[in-house]
């Protein structure tokens, strides 16, 4: 929810100065270039809002006086370029912000433009060009390493709060759109839906603010485009001539976006399309596929439904060559699970949004169940049992840099094929 949309309201906020969650800078020139505020500068400003709460940088004001000195109409779209920059460029992982022209008045009374930053309280935990800042008061204070620790530990980076139960910033009960989310609703229910979406911790209360927001889960299952608020909730695929990673041998790719639902069936989708399938006559037909679909569908699933979502900048990585299927998810392993007891254990990083998957119908004929996941520890081992019996050669999983784990699956010896 945005902070001071009226003019009155922003304009008496300005005349008591700034705050924790308000904060002004003069623009000034050089030419047509910007040379105030720093970029430095405000990217710590910025980020250090984002790490605190929500927040409002007024830019067109004095921060020393509070006179209300504007922006030159003709510079409006230079300025907000400037921000873009300073938001995405130099503010580690980028922030998102909303960026509102308005127009207040001078003490003349004369009309001028403002540009108004909405600064969300963030998800992550950002680092601008001055180190990690926390917002006190009118300033900001670089954070002690207790603060920081604390911080990441609030922003579930260190998994003591569940991150996919997470309130979303800039989000409510309109993102959440019926035709997904009524799959996890007993049919007998008859209530409120917001009540049921709380019910459901698809929808949740923001501590910090008391405002109702939808969660990570909500928008990974339920929002037809989960990618405007996660940004890298998507799975890139990729299908490659060869057996190496090589753009100018490129024959197929897909930017799989929307609900995790749909992730799933059109990441199974590119992957059937692409594979090979052999026959044979002895004496009736018999297909041979390169990759058992079976191995392939719980593969995907366990990759999107444990995945670490709160890991910035990476995403779910599928690529095919002549001779294997790569696929490559977020995160380390859950709890104390190890790459040797993948197959015997069960545990899992998102336990709300594996319950919501375990509730999704299936939308595939070949795939003999109801229910997209059914929770019961048989992933690992149908991939496994199903890829070796085609390939003759057990798939691999590895754990990179332990940050993202890589399941290598092989292609099966085809008839006729070389």
């Amino acid at each position: 929810m945005s902070l001071f949309n009226e003019q009155n309201e922003l304009v008496a906020k300005i005349r008591l100065g700034e705050d924790s969650v308000l904060e002004f800078k003069t623009v000034s020139f050089q030419g047509n270039r910007i040379s105030g505020p720093h970029r430095n500068s405000l990217a710590d400003e910025l980020a250090a809002m984002a790490n605190t709460g929500d927040g409002v940088c007024v830019l067109g004001v004095n921060d020393k006086t509070k006179a209300i000195e504007g922006i030159p109409i003709d510079q409006l779209d230079n300025v907000e370029t400037y921000l873009r920059q300073i938001c995405n460029d130099i503010v580690q992982p980028p922030l998102t912000v909303k960026i509102v022209r308005m127009e207040l008045p001078d003490h003349l009374g004369n009309q001028c433009a403002v540009i108004k930053i909405d600064v969300p309280r963030s998800l992550f935990v950002h680092k601008s060009p001055g180190g990690y800042f926390k917002r006190l008061g009118s300033s900001k204070r670089e954070m002690t390493p207790e603060q920081l620790a604390r911080l990441f530990q609030q922003r579930s980076q260190v998994r003591f709060i569940f991150f996919d139960e997470q309130a979303v910033p800039n989000t409510d009960f309109e993102q959440l759109n019926p035709e997904l989310w009524q799959h996890f609703v007993p049919s007998h229910l008859q209530e409120e839906p917001r009540l049921t979406l709380h019910k459901l911790k698809l929808l949740t209360t923001d501590q910090d603010t008391g405002i109702e927001r939808a969660t990570v889960s909500g928008i990974l299952m339920s929002s037809k485009h989960p990618e405007h608020y996660l940004p890298n909730a998507y799975i890139e695929a990729v299908h490659y001539r060869g057996c190496q990673r090589d753009a100018h041998y490129q024959l197929d790719h897909a930017h799989i976006v929307g609900p995790l639902n749909q992730q799933i069936r059109e990441a199974f989708r590119f992957v059937k399309r692409n594979m090979t399938v052999a026959a044979t006559k002895q004496p009736w037909r018999i297909e041979i596929p390169e990759f058992s679909e079976n191995a392939i569908f719980e593969a995907i699933v366990n990759a999107v439904a444990h995945r670490d979502y709160s890991i910035y900048g990476s995403k779910i990585r599928l690529f095919m060559f002549d001779d294997r299927l790569e696929l490559y998810s977020p995160g380390t392993l859950p709890n104390s699970v190890t790459i040797e007891s993948l197959s015997m254990r069960q545990a899992t990083r998102n336990e709300l949004l594996t319950s919501r998957l375990a509730r999704c119908p299936i939308f595939e004929n070949e795939i003999k169940r109801q229910y997209l996941m059914e929770k019961r520890g048989e992933g690992v081992p149908i991939i496994l049992r199903e890829s070796e019996m085609l390939s003759q050669k057990m798939p691999v999983y590895r754990l990179i840099d332990d940050t993202e784990l890589l399941l290598t699956i092989y292609s099966a010896q085809l008839p006729n094929h070389p």
